[in-house]
């Protein structure tokens, strides 16, 4: 039977703050992020329950799985955190960039499996970036970026396919899953809601209870078809409950429209995901208030 997956966003990082501190790469949690984790690991209610915690390799994905899922480590204390780099975030910005394998395995000692995060795991350019200034037409040229970790949409379908396949497979019955607010939408394939802050739909911190459905889909949600099983998820409706939502779940078809909708709100937010996307843009700065931007 497949696992039931118990996916997390992140608690607040420094790049939450404010969209300037978007140049820090791969920063750490702020001292509200700690409280974060704090809170959500007395009211998690399934530690006992938890047989693998995985999370993102950067930094602030990583602390927020050893802080809030504490008691986890506490009663299994063998078992590690695994790194996985397929549900890194998704833009190529400083702050959802990750550093070298080389420097986690020197602040990681401890507590977390990097056997996965190999040389160029944070590596969003891909093949190649190029971006020509057109003096005389005062425009940007941009060559499309190509690449596992690519900061476009066909790239970062195919990892979140991937991810949910890996866990999919996995022999665990109960899976902790510390990830991004972009990269949720993608991994989950639940767009309802994405422009509710901008650029996700979920709260620092907040968890969400996910299964494995029956059903096998063989295209994505664009229509495009693929080389097996989708591996597609559906929101528990307990999980729907304890956020305020009381509808039945979006069928594939619907999602497969706010998909559409929700790429385009994002661009109309000026998230373009990749930096040249965004100079080409010139998407408007803003705040962030407890990791959302006003």
């Amino acid at each position: 039977m497949a696992p039931i997956i118990h996916c997390v966003r992140h608690a607040q990082g420094l790049h939450n703050l404010c969209t300037e501190n978007h140049v820090i790469q791969d920063p750490l949690l702020t001292d509200l992020g700690h409280e974060q984790c704090q809170t959500l690991r007395e009211n998690f209610p399934r530690h006992a329950n938890i047989d693998l915690v995985t999370a993102s390799p950067l930094r602030r994905t990583l602390y927020t799985a050893l802080e809030s899922f504490a008691p986890v480590f506490e009663s299994k204390p063998d078992l590690k955190i695994i790194a996985l780099p397929d549900i890194q975030e998704i833009s190529d910005v400083a702050c959802d960039t990750g550093s070298e394998p080389s420097v986690l395995k020197e602040e990681f000692k401890t507590g977390v499996d990097l056997d996965l995060v190999e040389e160029g795991w944070n590596n969003k350019l891909g093949d190649c970036l190029k971006i020509i200034h057109h003096v005389v037409y005062s425009h940007l040229s941009v060559t499309k970026v190509s690449g596992r970790y690519a900061p476009a949409n066909q790239a970062l379908k195919q990892r979140a396919r991937a991810a949910r396949r890996w866990l999919k497979a996995r022999p665990e019955k109960e899976i902790v899953m510390v990830t991004h607010g972009g990269f949720l939408h993608y991994f989950t394939e639940d767009w309802e809601d994405n422009s509710q802050f901008q650029g996700t739909g979920w709260s620092n911190t907040e968890y969400r209870t996910f299964s494995f459905t029956e059903e096998k889909h063989t295209d994505d949600l664009e229509g495009y078809p693929l080389d097996g099983d989708n591996a597609s998820l559906e929101e528990t409706s307990d999980s729907r409950l304890r956020r305020g939502k009381t509808g039945p779940v979006p069928s594939r078809e619907e999602q497969k429209m706010l998909y559409k909708k929700g790429i385009q709100g994002w661009g109309d937010q000026g998230l373009q995901m990749s930096i040249a996307e965004r100079e080409a843009a010139k998407a408007t700065g803003g705040e962030e208030v407890n990791g959302v931007r006003v």
